[in-house]
């Protein structure tokens, strides 16, 4: 399918801005990593050879019985003896961090945390797990968390700046009051609240947070609506009896796709800070679950332990810097007054 004129023209100047270009195939790069994190950081072999036969423990459980052992439970693969029974009749390939984001390391050699090490290349946490592979797993629930945030949210505040821009009167300034009401409240310590009160978990601390970040591009979408109603092509499509909901998202909702594409890099930010700032208070994630929050956390509690503070702080500086460069790259991309030459 051939691309317009005018979307050419639109990725020309988004690869014209180098820092925006880099950062979003940085970006890209990195989160494509921490999507295969269980083949990169996990205490399980990623495929091994006994007796003959082909395991692939990081997808099937299988108990240390196969391998000649004593107990039908899951063979713990990091214990020595279930090493020994495997390379006796076979081999074990294994990810380049030998720990998952849970696993605990007791071969340390000092106190938790423990600083960084060839097996511990970040370093460990004040319950002995490994730094790296905490950093990986939390990279990814985190980008996965505000892109689900952000997605949702998108579509409820499209869909409420939409009806309010285009119907407009009452209902427009009915919403809005209810609006100003509702984003006068205090997000932080609704949030902390409520998860209180609910138990945490990745999908309820979703909903609860959804439920006041679809309101970042209601009033964006709503201007462009309220600029569109009365243009001619729209006027002629009511005239001729277009089916209301046609004309909002197939006629008018493209002169707002621009402003909408250009904020949606800021708001995937803003999701990703407002949860790392649950989890470092403690109200985010449930205990355990890997998070860059909770990094940065054990930091601030561990201050002898410099690699943790450092490791967080670099980790969410990267990440939210690659976000804002993105973002700057297409609000020029979508720009009408960025003039240059093909």
């Amino acid at each position: 399918m051939a691309l317009s004129p005018i979307t050419r023209r639109r990725l020309l100047q988004f690869r014209r801005n180098r820092r925006g270009w880099y950062a979003f195939w940085l970006f890209l790069f990195l989160f494509s990593i921490s999507l295969g994190a269980e083949l990169i950081a996990n205490d399980k072999p990623i495929v091994l050879k006994y007796d003959g036969g082909y395991y692939f423990p990081i997808v099937k459980s299988y108990p240390e019985t196969v391998f000649g052992g004593e107990f039908e439970t899951e063979a713990v693969y990091r214990d020595p003896y279930v090493q020994e029974l495997i390379n006796e009749k076979g081999w074990m390939i294994w990810p380049p961090i030998r720990f998952s984001y849970q696993t605990i390391n007791y071969d340390l050699e000092g106190t938790a945390p423990t600083p960084p090490s060839a097996e511990n290349w970040l370093g460990t946490d004040d319950q002995a797990r490994d730094v790296a592979a905490r950093l990986i797993y939390g990279f990814r629930i985190s980008v996965l968390f505000g892109l689900i945030l952000t997605l949702f949210g998108s579509v409820i505040g499209v869909i409420v700046g939409a009806s309010q821009g285009y119907f407009g009167g009452w209902f427009d300034l009915l919403s809005q009051r209810f609006m100003e009401i509702w984003s006068g409240m205090p997000v932080l310590f609704l949030l902390i609240i409520m998860s209180s009160v609910i138990t945490p978990s990745f999908f309820s601390l979703l909903f609860i947070m959804l439920l006041f970040s679809w309101m970042a591009l209601v009033d964006v979408v709503r201007a462009e609506f309220l600029k569109a109603r009365n243009l001619d092509y729209i006027r002629s499509a009511r005239a001729l009896g277009v089916a209301t909901p046609v004309i909002m998202f197939r006629h008018a909702l493209p002169n707002a796709m621009v402003a909408l594409l250009s904020m949606m890099p800021f708001v995937l930010a803003g999701s990703i800070t407002t949860l790392t700032g649950l989890d470092f208070l403690g109200f985010g994630l449930p205990p355990g679950s890997p998070s860059l929050g909770e990094l940065l956390s054990q930091g601030k509690n561990n201050l002898q332990a410099p690699w943790l503070g450092i490791t967080a702080f670099l980790s969410l500086a990267v990440m939210l810097s690659l976000l804002t460069f993105v973002g700057e790259a297409v609000r020029d991309a979508f720009d009408p007054r960025k003039i240059f030459k093909e």
